[in-house]
Formats: C-alpha cells, structure tokens, sequence
C-alpha cells in the first residue's frame, strides 16, 4: 500500500512540476516576450503591445466564466481510464502545441498583415487557454477523487506544491540563460531574442505534456461510498450548486485578492531587478531563491498546520509578504535588502496556496453535505479559475506597468525616470500590500472549514450514506 502511495504521490507531484513551468510560461513570461521580441523593429511596436495585452486579457477572462462547466464536464465524464486521465492527455498536448505557436509572430504576419495577425492569435489563444483549462482543472480536481483521508490529502497536496515550486521557480532560474543561448545560437547576440524565447517555448511545451502523461500513467482514482453514491450535479445548476457553498465563495474571495497581488508582483519582478535594482543578471537567483525556499516551506506545511492550523498559516504568511514590500521600497538600491525581501516574499507563498488548496478540498464534503450534490471538478475548477483571472490581469500589468514606466525596448536603469520608479511602486508593492492585507482579514473573518470540522462531515456523510 506504501508503494502504491509513494507512485501516485511522485507521479502526481511531477504534474505539478510541468504544469507550473506552463503556468509561468503563459502568465509571465510570455507578455515579456511581447513587450520585448515578438514585434521588435516595428514602428507600431507600442500599440501592437498594447493591442495583444488586450487581447489576452480580454480572452482569459471571458473563457474563466466557462470553467465550472468545464469541471461539470469533467466530473460527468466516464471511461476505463476514470474521468480526469482523458483531460490530461488530450488537454496537455492540444495546449502544449498552441503554447509554441504563440511564442511567433505567425511567420512574420506581426509585419505583413497585421489584421491576419490579430484574428489567428485570438483564435490559436482561445484553443489554447480552453485546453489549458481542461487540464488545469482535471489535474487539480484529482486530489478528492484520490482519497477522502485528510492526512493522505496534505501530503498529496505538499508533494504536488513541492512540484510546483521546482516547475515554477526552476523555470524562472532557466529562463534568462535558455532565452540568451539559443538567441546567440540562431543570431550570434548575446540577447534575449525572438529564436530564444521559441526554443524556451519549445522547452516548456515538451515539459508539461509528458509529465501530464506521467501523471496519468501514476495515479488511480478511489472509489469509496462517499463518491460512489454521491448524485451528479446538472450542467444548468452548475453555478447555483458553487454559490450555495458559502465557505468556497469566502475561501474564493480572500484567494483572488491574495492571487491578483502575487502575481502582479512576480510578474514585473524581472523589470524591478533590471531597471530598479540595476542588476538584470541577477535574476536568476529569484529562480533559485524560489527553488530553496519551496524545499523548505512545502514539506513544513503538514507540521505548521497541524501544530498552529492552517488558519494561522495562512496570516501569518501573508504577514510575513507584507514585510518584503516594505523592503522592496525601501531598500530598493542595496542588493542584499533587496535579496532579504525576495526570501521572505517567495517563502511564504507554498503556505499561502497549500492553506487554501486544502480548504478548497475539504469544501467538497462541506457543499455535498450541506447541498446533497458531490462536485469534485466543479468545487476545484474554482482555485484554478481564481489563479487564472490573476494570471490573466498579470498579463495586462506587465504590459501596462512596461509602458507606463518606460521600461520597453532598449530602456535601461539609467534611462527610467524617479516618476517611472514610483509608478512601478505604486503597482508591483503598495497596491498588492493592500490586497494582501484584505485577503487576511476575509480568511480570518469568514472562513469557518477548519480541520475538525471537515473530519466531522466526513464521518457523518459516511453515517449518511451508508443508512441509505
């Protein structure tokens, strides 16, 4: 049983890895590659910016509505391989193709037709951001599925985080030294050009289908009588059966605000650590500053939260980020501040989404006691959905903060204005701090699904179930 457990958790956790080097991709990456190669040379290079940083907000977005019925989709899904294996594989290799055909300018159309341009990019965008969805969703909703145990749900959840930290932050570390080298291999620059960020893509892509297959290939999902009697939920009360789940909508509403800060900062770090900081070559160690502290705080999560609840872990994480903005502005000239306050922003982060992950989880038992219904993909389509509204507004203030800084093209630190610094720290600190500090207070406030109360509803749905 041991083995077994230890091959779904390595498999499991590889997911994670592939599928968070995506995330990253699309969410941070990919709007720097806009801003810095995709329409380099061209004299409308600002306003094509602005255009497709549109557009892809706009469409991530609009697609986010359409994530619990993807989930209800998911959950009604029925084949030899279970419900959730299909959505990876099929999801997986749809969006991985799609990542690399976004990482061009369609064959130098950016330059020749740019209305032709425009209408393939939203078309190649909506495949990719409704596939991603398929397997961001499938993925995430396994957890549930694989088992009720609370123990056994942590330790999936931190091996998947722990995955996740290395996928993200490993891909951060890389990102800067692959973009330059196969840039200098195809062009003969030591830059960070249009061939290098292709390549990266190319990287990234390969990444996260075949650890999705290793996902599936790994995992089983349990059939135990609370999912084997649980009735399904009808595609038209999809969203009635979310909404009546109150602990989901107030987990979901300190979650968005904590998600929409994070990124916004993690997103224009890079422009910080080049055009603030002055030291772009420095950047790499965020991806390792990252690396490090996921070994340390994702395997301390069961530990914390059992001695102090995940409640306390998830304020007193974000306490702790609230520190590192203070630093970031005031220390913003001294590299070794400005490294203190990385740490102690990247640190508390697996904290942050393990806490929340775990409730969310635990929200499946809450809404089938509380509404009759099980909704396994459905009640986790809501963290992803969050984290993709927050990735999707993380595209629109790269792109914005990038212009408004003057942070574009060949800028360089001596070249920004103090007004272009204070712009920055305006949007990348002080308005996330405020988000951050709302999002405690609500999980403080309002979210009740505490650790106790979840093993309760479980023994009594199980008395439920079995009566029947």
């Amino acid at each position: 049983m041991q083995a077994k457990n230890w091959k779904q958790r390595i498999s499991y956790a590889l997911g994670a890895f592939g599928h968070d080097s995506y995330y990253v991709t699309l969410s941070t990456y990919f709007i720097l590659f806009v801003s810095s190669s995709m329409f380099d040379g061209l004299p409308n290079e600002s306003a094509l910016i602005g255009i497709v940083t549109s557009l892809v907000v706009g469409i991530r977005l609009v697609e986010i509505f359409f994530d619990p019925l993807i989930g209800n989709v998911i959950d009604n899904t029925e084949t030899k391989y279970g419900k959730f294996k299909p959505w990876l594989i099929i999801g997986g290799l749809v969006s991985s193709l799609a990542l690399l055909a976004i990482f061009t300018n369609f064959g130098g159309l950016a330059e020749h037709n740019q209305t032709l341009f425009i209408v393939l990019f939203v078309i190649v965008f909506i495949i990719l951001d409704a596939f991603y969805s398929f397997k961001d969703i499938a993925y995430w909703s396994m957890i549930p599925a694989i088992t009720t145990d609370m123990t056994e749900r942590e330790k999936l959840g931190t091996v998947a985080r722990f995955g996740s930290s290395l996928g993200a932050n490993g891909t951060t570390m890389l990102v800067v030294p692959i973009t330059i080298f196969f840039t200098y291999l195809a062009t003969g620059r030591h830059e960070q050009g249009a061939a290098g960020w292709f390549w990266f893509a190319m990287i990234v892509a390969l990444v996260s289908f075949g650890t999705a297959a290793i996902t599936a290939w790994g995992t089983k999902e349990n059939e135990s009588i609370i999912r084997q009697k649980a009735p399904k939920v009808k595609t038209t009360d999809v969203f009635k059966a979310i909404l009546k789940n109150d602990q989901l909508m107030w987990l979901a509403l300190s979650y968005i605000a904590y998600a929409l800060a994070y990124v916004a900062t993690t997103g224009v770090l890079y422009l910080f650590y080049k055009f603030v900081l002055g030291q772009p070559g420095s950047f790499w160690m965020v991806g390792l500053i990252g690396t490090i502290t996921g070994f340390v705080a994702v395997p301390l999560f069961p530990w914390l939260a059992k001695t102090i609840t995940r409640r306390w872990v998830y304020i007193g994480s974000i306490v702790m980020q609230l520190v590192a903005y203070m630093l970031f502005i005031f220390g913003a000239k001294s590299a070794i501040i400005v490294i203190i306050a990385t740490i102690l922003f990247y640190f508390p982060y697996q904290l942050v989404f393990l806490s929340a992950l775990m409730t969310i989880t635990d929200a499946v038992e809450y809404g089938q006691l509380k509404n009759g219904v099980r909704n396994e993909a459905v009640t986790l389509s809501i963290r992803p959905l969050l984290d993709k509204i927050a990735g999707a507004f993380s595209n629109g203030i790269v792109g914005f903060i990038t212009v408004a800084a003057g942070m574009t093209g060949h800028a360089t630190a001596a070249s920004v204005s103090a007004h272009g610094i204070n712009t920055f720290n305006m949007l990348a600190f002080l308005l996330p701090g405020a988000l951050m500090l709302f999002a405690a207070v609500i999980f403080a406030w309002r979210v009740k699904l505490t650790e106790k109360m979840h093993n309760q509803i479980v023994e009594e749905l199980k008395a439920n179930l079995t009566a029947k």
